[in-house]
């Protein structure tokens, strides 16, 4: 009998030890306890999601394959038609959203690692959502130059109230001194219309010797960014190296200081100055010190939870927490680290029953569902 109780014993602490429970578990806050619901699991390393406007979810996983899960959790074979990717490291099928006007075209958008032999970089592609394929891919946006090596792809696209879109790039951390300069697109945050054209009024359209689609610079690697409700202004945040993820808000034309300036060091342990504003860069919003490493951005703004009415959430990889941030006007005020010690959280979104939605990045991904528990 004792053989058999350590036998469960052992069982029931590698069941709860994954990256959260495999129905409902319970979890609280300062304000709200929640309950967290697995609707979707055997996910290879999801990435991204987006809400369709019938509530079902597109949702990405990094291998390359893209799949539709429905409110109750029913996940569809992989959708036919989506572009070869590099599938290295950290490399894939990254980033997606929906056409402004997806109710009328059908229009989704695929960020994700391209590959060009041994070299890769950042692609952006447009495609008719039809049943269960792609029609009519078009890459509209390229990241120049391709380079070796598999990580910092940067990769999480936002659509402006103008209709512009924004594509988030890394600086491919080998090449982080690129971040500074004007004729590439490494470490850069771009700005592009929906057809790939350039918007006339990018901040560096009339320098020749700039790439038009760059829209702020100095950037390491953006894996998070979100439109403000109120405001409109795009907000982002990036990996710093050894510390200094930071949260930027991001202005047109402006040099974001990256390799130059972090509240980091380098993983050689070379020391970085911290000063932003005294050497022209622009100064964060926000870092943390240790890293947190974040990855998706969520503003919300749903009725489930009216008393985070507001608050920026924001996965954490290393932290294995999704983090609260509580705002007033460009200010973040307050804190609070929930699910802790749970899973990788690769992206954050709400959903339009206003409950919160996360994926985990493991070779176990799962799609994760917080509400409010009942009393």
């Amino acid at each position: 009998m004792t053989l058999i109780l350590q036998i469960i014993k052992l069982f029931i602490l590698t069941t709860l030890s994954g990256a959260f429970f495999y129905s409902v578990a319970h979890a609280q806050s300062s304000q709200v306890k929640l309950d967290v619901k697995v609707l979707v699991s055997g996910l290879n390393h999801p990435w991204s999601m987006t809400f369709m406007p019938d509530g079902r979810i597109l949702l990405t996983e990094r291998a390359g394959r893209l799949r539709v899960v429905s409110s109750e959790g029913q996940l569809s074979p992989p959708i036919k038609g989506v572009p070869t990717v590099f599938a290295q490291d950290q490399g894939g099928l990254l980033g997606i959203a929906l056409d402004p006007d997806f109710s009328k075209n059908s229009f989704i958008y695929l960020a994700y690692a391209e590959p060009q032999g041994d070299l890769a970089g950042t692609a952006v592609a447009r495609a008719k959502l039809v049943g269960g394929a792609l029609e009519n891919l078009q890459v509209i946006f390229r990241q120049q130059p391709k380079t070796e090596g598999g990580n910092h792809f940067g990769s999480r696209l936002v659509f402006a109230p103008d209709g512009n879109l924004f594509v988030t790039l890394g600086d491919r951390f080998k090449y982080m001194d690129e971040a500074q300069a004007l004729d590439n697109h490494l470490g850069k945050l771009v700005r592009i219309r929906r057809d790939g054209l350039v918007p006339a009024d990018n901040p560096f359209v009339q320098d020749r010797k700039a790439k038009p689609e760059i829209w702020s610079y100095g950037h390491r690697h953006i894996q998070g960014a979100a439109i403000h409700p109120q405001t409109g202004q795009l907000w982002t945040h990036e990996h710093g190296p050894r510390g200094g993820d930071e949260i930027n808000i991001p202005k047109a034309g402006k040099n974001y200081g990256w390799p130059k300036a972090s509240y980091g060091i380098h993983y050689w342990m070379t020391p970085i100055k911290d000063e932003h504003a005294e050497q022209g860069f622009e100064e964060p919003v926000y870092h943390w010190t240790p890293a947190v490493a974040p990855s998706g951005m969520m503003f919300y703004q749903g009725d489930m939870f009216p008393e985070w009415k507001g608050n920026l959430f924001v996965g954490s990889l290393v932290g294995k927490h999704l983090i609260k941030l509580a705002i007033e006007g460009t200010k973040i005020i307050s804190e609070e680290k929930l699910l802790k010690d749970s899973a990788r959280i690769r992206d954050v979104a709400e959903g339009p029953d206003g409950a919160i939605y996360l994926l985990t990045d493991d070779e176990n991904g799962k799609l994760l569902k917080l509400t409010r528990a009942s009393e």
